[in-house]
């Protein structure tokens, strides 16, 4: 039912995340970044408290693998086979977990900065084009997210129809400093997405701006803030 991407940009120290489902919400249920630390995806029959247990095991300086191995060993037994998992530390590692009852075609795929899971896939090359799209794609680390999204459609996505998309980064702001999501469209949420993200991120910086200096901060001729 989903398939997703945590990406580290080695050069801006930024996390980012892409995700889309058949599920509705499904960036809303599944995503934990956190700045400095890395990021997680708990997904497939999704738990979201193992997403939110892994970033707590990297706070304790723990690697990836480390990470995950300690998350799943305290999992209750009855219920980790159906959940997949994806962590990424500081250093570029990854981790990945895919219990025995993840559904259809499962699978997971990392290099150095990303890792890729997915489930109900059309094929595995679903998430090679996820990963090989984020790390070689040109832009920010948003672009290199939308663009391994469509990627990994173009590869043939889920076996049926995406219904749900989201983008989220953090930097060193203090709070997600892009967080853009497509709840539920029928057709093509990712475009829609995309959409969203071309009319934010232009602004991002300024908007990050406004929280820590907002005397310096454009109004973008907000009525009452011109």
């Amino acid at each position: 039912m989903t398939f997703s991407l945590i990406l580290r940009d080695p050069e801006t120290g930024e996390f980012g995340s892409a995700i889309s489902s058949s599920s509705p919400a499904v960036a809303a249920r599944c995503v934990n970044l956190a700045d400095g630390v890395g990021g997680a995806h708990s997904q497939n029959v999704t738990d979201p408290r193992l997403g939110v247990q892994l970033l707590d095991e990297l706070r304790r300086r723990r690697s990836s693998q480390e990470a995950l191995d300690a998350v799943v060993a305290a999992a209750d037994p009855e219920t980790i086979g159906y959940r997949q998992l994806l962590v990424l530390d500081t250093s570029g590692r990854a981790a990945a977990y895919s219990g025995e009852r993840a559904l259809g075609t499962f699978g997971a795929c990392s290099r150095e900065n990303a890792v890729a899971g997915g489930n109900m896939l059309a094929g595995l090359d679903v998430l090679d084009a996820l990963v090989d799209t984020a790390l070689t794609a040109t832009g920010r680390i948003e672009e290199r997210l939308i663009a391994a999204l469509r990627a990994a459609m173009a590869a043939g996505g889920e076996a049926g129809p995406v219904h749900s998309a989201g983008i989220a980064v953090v930097s060193d702001a203090g709070w997600r400093v892009t967080d853009l999501r497509v709840d539920w469209d029928e057709d093509d949420p990712i475009g829609r997405l995309g959409a969203a993200l071309r009319q934010w991120l232009p602004q991002r910086d300024d908007y990050v701006r406004r929280g820590h200096t907002p005397s310096a901060a454009p109004s973008y001729g907000v009525p009452g803030d011109e």
